[in-house]
């Protein structure tokens, strides 16, 4: 067992449960005239959330740890601008935990870990760039 490791994961679980239930409730809150599409949205992310924390939960098992089941503080409030902008912060948090716990993984020499986090990593960049895009928001 690498507790470093689970660690690790177990927070990327807190983090996407929390991720799970903002979206949920975003999905359930948000209104206004754009509304329609983003509460699709808001709760097919959350779906993706929820296959995250799945992932997460069945490889701390695997390593012999136990799935923590808190979520991290989630973001509440606001008009639906708000809630795609907290969203949006939540995912660059991911992004960049996910890179750190990727670079963990290699460093404990554990492949099968760094390659489910890249490819949740993958898809935490496909939300950021829904949001950017939902924003306005151009990279430079």
């Amino acid at each position: 067992m690498n507790k470093k490791i689970i660690d690790a994961l177990n927070k990327d679980r807190e983090d996407e449960l929390s991720a799970i239930l903002q979206y949920m409730k975003h999905h359930y809150e948000g209104e206004g005239m754009e509304s329609p599409e983003v509460l699709d949205i808001f709760k097919k992310t959350a779906m993706d959330e929820m296959k995250h924390a799945e992932k997460l939960g069945e490889r701390i098992v695997y390593l012999g740890g136990i799935p923590s089941k808190k979520p991290s503080p989630l973001v509440e409030g606001g008009d639906l601008k708000k809630m795609i902008q907290a969203d949006l912060a939540k995912e660059n948090g991911a992004i960049k935990q996910y890179k750190e716990h990727i670079k963990l993984a290699a460093e404990e020499n554990d492949p099968t870990t760094r390659l489910m986090l890249e490819e949740i990593l993958s898809e935490e960049e496909g939300h950021a760039d829904t949001w950017e895009t939902t924003l306005g928001i151009r990279k430079k």
